[in-house]
Parts: C-alpha cells; structure tokens; sequence
C-alpha cells in the first residue's frame, strides 16, 4: 500500500485516472482510543459500518477488544483476523446454522433477539447451552436521529414482559439492546431510550446484567453538527446509574460510524463540467451510495495546486456510471472555477461508503493509499472547534 502526505501530494504526483481511497489510520486510533477512555462502559466496534481488516487491525490496536456482528461473513472475517477477539451476534433475526456455527465453532456467547421463535432458535442451535450473553432488542424511537432504525427490529411491546422472563431463564447474563438510529443528533436520543429501558425492566421484574446502549452516536458532516461525544456519555451513564438493575451490571455501547467515519476519503476526478453538474469518477453505486440515495452531503474540497480565488457554489455530482440514479444532488461546496481536469477529495466515507461499494458497469476504486494529514473534520479534538474547512488545497 502507498503512502503520501496528503490527498494533493497524491494528485500532483500520481495524477491518478481512476477514483483512490484515502486511509488515515491515525485518525481511525484516535476514535478508537477516545472511546476506550471517555466511554462509561464497553465499546463495541459495529463491523457492518466498515469490514476493512486493516481498520479492524487498527481497532483493535486502540483497544476495542469487542466486535458487534451482524451475519457468519462477518463473524468468519473477526475470527479470522482478530483470533482473540470477543465476537457478540448483534442480529435479532439469525439463521439456525448461523447460531450453531457461531457459538460451537466460534465461541460466540452472546447474542440478541427481539422475538420468541429467536429465543427459540437460540435454544435449539446451542442444544440449550447454559453460557449464554443473551441480549433483549426494544423497538425505540428514531425521532432523534437522521436515519431511522425504529420499525425493522424490536420486541412488540405486548410481548416484551413474557420475553424477557423466558430470556431470563435461558440466560447465564440478560441483557437489553436498542438502537437510536443512525447520526443521533442529541443524548436525548439515548436517554428516551433508557426510560423505556426503566420501564421494560420495572415491568417485567427481571435481573438485567447488561444494557447495551447500540450505536448511533455521531460524526460530523456539512450541516450535521453534533454536541461533543462526551455529552452523550455524561447523559447515558447517568441513566444507566438510575436504572433498577443488577449491582455489577454491565453498561455497552456497539459506535460504529463514530470509530471509522474519519477512517477515509475518496479522491476523484472531474471528467466534464455541465453548468453546475459536475461528472466525476465515483458515484452511487461506489463509494457515495448514500449521497445519492439519501442525500447525505459529506465534506468537499478541491484539491489543485493552483489556489483558485473563485467564490464558493453549489455543485451536483453525476457518477460514472450510465444510469440516471447515479446522481448526487448536494449541494456540495466547491470554488466556482472548477473544471474538468481538477480532483475533489470527498470526506468522512470510512463509515458505510467503503462497505457499500459495487462493481457495477466495471467502475471502482483501483488503489487505496494511507495519508498522514488529518481528516476534513473531526469529533476528536483535531479541527474540532474550527470553522467549516478550507474548501481549496494547495502548496
């Protein structure tokens, strides 16, 4: 794997055709090292957000021992790579080989579930096993955050007491989940959902061992700026003391986007401009699904080494692909004067944009390389109290 300093040491030297990942593996450490010291719990790393066994590799080397895994792809690729690691099956909906093989070959102890079948399953799969981590998922709120996570997963409320006093019997350690949603933009977020916590519990009269408190907490984008992480803990962790639980009850967290998100950019090239339509050579169905499908507007900046004294405008990008979806509408903010030719560096893809790249009509991104400068923005301290970034890169 190569290595520059930054995204326009690579473009003036490389001047590459086709659209290249870039790694930054210290800021990936530094999310991770944050949690680990500032989270009132266990931090689990929420592999579906970003299975890069290089970013897995760094995690790890930060100090998340603990890996949320959603299907045998996932628990197969943590084994691989991170033999030592403590693999929790975080889906509530699972195959029965999946379990069996999770738990006989994999030693995967814990696992959620958000109905009686599964609870049933889980049974069957384990041939009753007595050193089960079994996790309760509640159907919570995502009014909060900017994308819901509230109506696939989550016990039905008039099945939740009778659940959780099956569970309870099963279990050697029970536990209750829920998630928030996606880019939660305030801890009310997690304390709403910890008073539904208080209640389930209270309700059904049960002794809970850990409450995991899933993922959702935030990175920052263009218009999507958050409190400061430590808010959100402040505020889970005083919940969570109030909560009539077991008195060596465990307090978990699954961040995904929050751990990778400032992980990598992607560098891309301006192959024609069409009044304020800009095509370049990433799009849709690689690395920018979400700008297209849910109009997620990440950072931009062009990366020239000329400096350009234009001002700033809004510009729509096309992918490279031939079909009309590939189309992302913004606005991105970019100098006036950008042309075909010129390279964007588009930021905070770590998290979800790498997962969810395809090959579709033969485009993709040909090289990954590892920078050393720091991330667009950033939650941990790094451009954290700075104004919106510099739009224009140069020497």
């Amino acid at each position: 794997m190569h290595k520059h300093h930054s995204a326009l040491g690579l473009a003036t030297a490389k001047r590459p055709v086709q659209p290249v990942t870039l790694l930054r593996p210290h800021a990936a450490h530094r999310a991770a090292r944050f949690f680990v010291e500032n989270f009132p719990g266990k931090s689990l790393y929420a592999v579906k957000a970003n299975p890069s066994a290089d970013l897995l590799q760094v995690l790890w080397d930060a100090g998340i021992t603990h890996y949320d895994v959603a299907s045998m792809g996932e628990v197969r690729l943590v084994a691989r790579t991170l033999p030592d690691a403590t693999l929790c099956f975080m889906h509530p909906v699972k195959a029965e080989e999946a379990i069996a093989e999770a738990y006989f070959v994999h030693g995967v102890k814990t696992f959620s579930l958000d109905s009686y079948d599964e609870l049933l399953k889980i049974r069957r799969a384990t041939k009753g096993a007595a050193d089960l981590n079994l996790l309760v998922r509640l159907k919570v709120s995502s009014e909060h955050s900017k994308l819901s996570l509230a109506t696939k997963f989550g016990t039905d409320p008039d099945e939740l007491t009778h659940l959780l006093f099956e569970t309870r019997q099963t279990a050697d350690a029970l536990g209750i989940c829920f998630h928030v949603g996606s880019q939660a933009m305030t801890p009310a977020a997690f304390t709403d959902a910890l008073e539904r916590v208080r209640d389930a519990i209270v309700q059904s009269a049960v002794t809970v061992d850990v409450v995991d408190v899933g993922g959702g907490f935030p990175s920052a984008y263009p218009g999507m700026e958050p409190p400061a992480l430590t808010t959100y803990f402040a505020a889970i962790h005083e919940k969570f003391e109030d909560l009539p639980i077991s008195y060596s009850a465990e307090l978990w967290c699954e961040p995904g986007r929050a751990l990778c998100a400032e992980y990598s950019s992607v560098l891309v090239r301006v192959e024609r401009r069409r009044g304020q339509d800009l095509y370049i050579n990433d799009g849709a169905y690689g690395a920018l699904f979400d700008a297209a499908h849910i109009g997620w507007t990440y950072p931009v900046r062009l990366i020239r080494q000329e400096e350009s004294h234009a001002e700033l405008a809004e510009f729509s990008f096309y992918g490279p692909t031939c079909d009309d979806m590939d189309f992302m509408k913004g606005p991105f903010m970019l100098p006036s004067d950008i042309q075909q030719g010129d390279f964007i560096e588009i930021g905070m893809l770590g998290a979800y944009g790498c997962a969810m790249r395809t090959g579709f009509n033969g485009f993709g991104v040909e090289d990954r390389v590892v920078v050393s400068d720091e991330p667009m923005l950033s939650l941990y301290g790094y451009g954290a109290e700075q104004a919106e970034p510099s739009n224009v890169v140069r020497l």
